[in-house]
C-alpha cells in the first residue's frame, strides 16, 4: 500500500488497560470496531509507536493506526506511519472525542483547528498544518464544574453503554461513508 490510494485512518486514545475505556479513547475505540468488523488484528508496527493493521474498507485501502503514545505524543507515531506508508495528509482520517458534540453525535470535517485537544495539537505540529480530515466523536459536556481533563479520562457510566456501542458503530460507518462516497456524503449522513 502506498501512494495509490490508500488512507491513513487514525484513532487517538491513550495507552494500557487503565486508560482503555475512557471517554478520551472513543477514537482508538472506533478503530477496534473496525478491526473486528474486517477480521483484522492489530500489530506493532516495527518504525512507529503505533499498533496497525492493513486493511480493506468497502473495497478501500486502509490502514488503520492505534498510536501507542499517550495523547499528546500522538503526532510522532502519525507522522512516521503517513511518511512509511507515502500517505499524503489529504488521505490522513483521525477519530477523536469531541467535548462540544453531545454523546453520540458524530461531525465530519475537513482540516479546522485544534480546539485544545492535546491529541490534534500534536498532530498539527508533526504535519505543520490541520489539513487532514476528522471525524468528531461527541463524548458531551462534564457535569457541574467538573474540570474537562478529568472528564476525559474517567470511564464512561454504566447506563452510558448503550450510547458508546452506538457511537463505536457510528463511527466506524462515518469512516466507511467517508472513504467510499467522499465528505459532503458523510456530512449529510452523520453531521445531526
Amino acid at each position: 500500500m502506498s501512494e495509490n490510494g490508500a488512507w491513513l485512518v487514525v484513532g487517538l486514545g491513550n495507552p494500557g488497560p487503565t486508560y482503555a475505556s475512557t471517554r478520551h479513547n472513543i477514537g482508538a475505540m472506533v478503530i477496534d470496531e473496525l478491526a473486528i468488523r474486517n477480521g483484522d488484528k492489530l500489530s506493532r508496527h516495527k518504525r512507529a509507536l503505533a499498533e496497525v493493521a492493513e486493511t480493506r474498507i468497502n473495497g478501500i485501502q486502509a490502514i488503520l493506526v492505534k498510536p501507542l503514545s499517550y495523547m499528546n505524543e500522538s503526532g510522532g507515531p502519525v507522522k512516521a506511519l503517513a511518511s512509511f506508508y507515502k500517505i499524503p495528509a489529504s488521505r490522513i482520517v483521525v477519530l477523536h472525542d469531541e467535548l462540544d458534540i453531545p454523546l453520540a453525535a458524530i461531525r465530519a470535517k475537513l482540516g479546522g483547528g485544534d480546539n485544545g485537544h492535546n491529541g490534534l495539537k500534536s498532530i498539527r505540529s508533526a504535519f505543520g498544518d490541520g489539513d487532514w480530515y476528522r471525524i468528531r466523536l461527541g463524548i458531551g459536556r462534564p457535569p457541574g464544574q467538573q474540570d474537562p481533563a478529568d472528564f476525559v479520562l474517567r470511564p464512561f457510566a454504566a447506563q452510558e453503554a448503550v450510547d458508546v456501542a452506538t457511537l463505536r458503530e457510528q463511527g466506524a460507518d462515518a469512516v466507511a461513508t467517508l472513504l467510499t462516497s467522499g465528505l459532503d456524503e458523510t456530512q449529510q449522513a452523520f453531521n445531526s
